[in-house]
């Protein structure tokens, strides 16, 4: 059974402010909560075409300007939904993961990067985000990384990870 609640770092992190910048900044949207079991099954089963798709390990937390939505991936067995990686679904029908686990996503965010930037720019180029970064330094368990070895390392472990979701597209 796959824990439901909204962590409480998780709801501290949202109280920070993502900011658009004119491009330059973070694409995204944080949810309070995450959307129901019923709202996930609908949104899956029409991103993916296929009314048999249920996204139940999925839990989504946020979105970006054009709709393309973040979540965390319970793919680990007897692991908390911390541990779990994040993955990101853009409304272009992009997809990737962004990190290996709750942690490496805050260092994404505190390199200034969302997850839609994590996934479509990979790069060190982007300036830092104090704020996230600040954060990031109080409550990872993970040291710093630079954003593409987390992209890199989260993409090697989950391999697997698109051509699942592909398979599941009609």
């Amino acid at each position: 059974m796959i824990q439901r609640s909204f962590p409480q770092i998780l709801r501290d992190l949202h109280k920070l402010e993502f900011d658009y910048a004119d491009g330059e900044g973070i694409d995204f949207e944080p949810y309070d909560d995450f959307l129901s079991v019923a709202e996930t099954e609908s949104w899956f089963r029409a991103w993916t075409g296929s009314p048999d798709a249920s996204g139940a390990e999925f839990l989504i937390f946020g979105q970006d300007g054009t709709g393309g939505l973040a979540a965390i991936w319970h793919i680990r067995d007897n692991e908390d939904l911390l541990s779990q990686p994040i993955v990101f679904f853009g409304s272009e029908g992009e997809m990737g993961v962004v990190a290996q686990n709750f942690s490496d996503y805050l260092w994404v965010l505190a390199s200034g990067h969302g997850p839609l930037e994590a996934i479509a720019y990979p790069d060190d180029a982007r300036s830092e985000n104090p704020d996230f970064k600040a954060f990031a330094e109080r409550f990872a368990s993970t040291p710093p990384k630079r954003l593409s070895n987390i992209v890199e390392v989260a993409k090697a472990e989950f391999s697997f990870f698109e051509k699942g979701i592909e398979s599941l597209c009609r």
